[in-house]
């Protein structure tokens, strides 16, 4: 059962994650090459970040009152296949309709879609990182907030692409991530009715950020070739789990 506490720390981490959409509009007017730079040494901090969420906080939280199970091992692998397909699903549109003009503004909205998907996702495996603990929730919360940071300029460059004004884009992505919020609410509802509902959705948290991490964001990092760039990368990336690692000291 949820207490008042959790509940603020709850929507507060997630409306602020929300309001982080709005992200984009720093993007305006930047150099391309000088931002595309930031943003890979970005994707390598919240990569180590991810991980550094995942063993250092998630899954020792999950196995510290159960153990391992077969329960956990399946809830880890639906995280993994529910990001696969959710990803699967963006990209097949982006396919089938960013070629074609009239389907461009389309595909703009479908983006929006797939996005609030995914925010709703993201508000629920918030919610229940703070229903296991609030240190746990404070780490995974910081680990959304890098993980969002790249994707949200990302949308904002993807609905200006598709024939939104920067104010429309900024408002539907705004909106988009509002859903993180329902996510976080639906969290809530289950867990006074589902039996170890914290126990699995920290489990399912697990697979989908080791899918995030290990399936977008490293392999973004190699298509960098250059040794200095590399090395600084792999800087990042470490600096990343650092970030998780000293978090443990909250607990």
């Amino acid at each position: 059962m949820f207490c008042l506490n959790e509940t603020i720390y709850i929507f507060g981490s997630v409306l602020f994650v929300s309001v982080l959409s709005l992200v984009g509009v720093l993007a305006i007017g930047v150099n391309e090459e000088k931002l595309k730079k930031a943003l890979l040494l970005l994707v390598g901090f919240s990569a180590g970040a991810l991980f550094g969420d995942v063993f250092f906080h998630l899954l020792p939280e999950a196995v510290k009152s159960e153990g391992f199970s077969l329960e956990m091992s399946v809830s880890i692998l639906a995280g993994i296949i529910l990001f696969f397909a959710l990803e699967k699903l963006i990209r097949w549109h982006h396919h089938h309709n960013v070629d074609a003009k009239k389907d461009v503004h389309t595909f703009g909205y479908m983006n929006l879609v797939g996005d609030g998907l995914h925010n709703f996702i993201d508000g629920a495996l918030i919610a229940g990182a703070y229903l296991a603990s609030i240190p746990v929730g404070i780490a995974t919360t910081i680990a959304v907030i890098l993980h969002e940071i790249p994707q949200e300029i990302g949308d904002f460059g993807v609905l200006l692409h598709s024939g939104f004004s920067k104010k429309k884009a900024l408002a539907f992505n705004f909106l988009s991530a509002l859903t993180a919020l329902l996510g976080a609410a639906a969290a809530l509802y289950f867990s006074s009715s589902i039996e170890n509902f914290e126990l699995l959705i920290v489990s399912f948290t697990v697979g989908g950020f080791i899918y995030i991490a290990g399936s977008d964001l490293i392999p973004e990092l190699h298509h960098e070739d250059d040794t200095g760039k590399s090395v600084l990368q792999i800087i990042v990336f470490l600096a990343g789990i650092l970030v998780m690692a000293l978090l443990l000291f909250l607990e």
